[in-house]
């Protein structure tokens, strides 16, 4: 049986306890994503990409660069530059025999973006989608 935090919140997102291996994790959320509308566009194997770079070793460590075509679009429209906060990231890493799914929070994240965009409606869509999404794999 899987288990969340108590609080099921990070300070940056949603957090959810996995016991499946990485792979298995990746997998559950990247289908989970996709029923709420999302894809990924890039997968960052941070374990693998620092062994390479600078030769250490860590526990597996994935980040996942989720979008959502309609709520991009929509941010976009509100405020050009908050390119610079997209893709949401979601990571899934090993920690003490687990599997850590970390969903950001589109409307922390957009919080330090310009209140009077029209952002706020986005982040709050983009935010409730992806509370579905740790839902789910709960």
């Amino acid at each position: 049986m899987d288990a969340m935090r108590e609080d099921g919140a990070g300070p940056l997102g949603f957090d959810v306890t996995l016991t499946a291996p990485l792979p298995e994790a990746i997998d559950r959320v990247t289908a989970a994503l996709k029923a709420e509308g999302f894809g990924v566009l890039t997968t960052i194997d941070v374990r693998q990409t620092l062994k390479e770079k600078i030769n250490v070793d860590i526990a597996g460590y994935t980040i996942l660069g989720a979008c959502s075509p309609q709520l991009a679009y929509q941010a976009l429209q509100a405020d050009t530059n908050v390119g610079l906060l997209l893709p949401c990231n979601v990571i899934v890493y090993e920690q003490d025999g687990a599997t850590t799914v970390s969903i950001v929070d589109p409307e922390r994240m957009l919080s330090i973006a310009d209140r009077s965009s029209g952002l706020d409606a986005v982040a709050q869509q983009a935010r409730e989608k992806l509370m579905r999404v740790a839902d789910s794999l709960r």
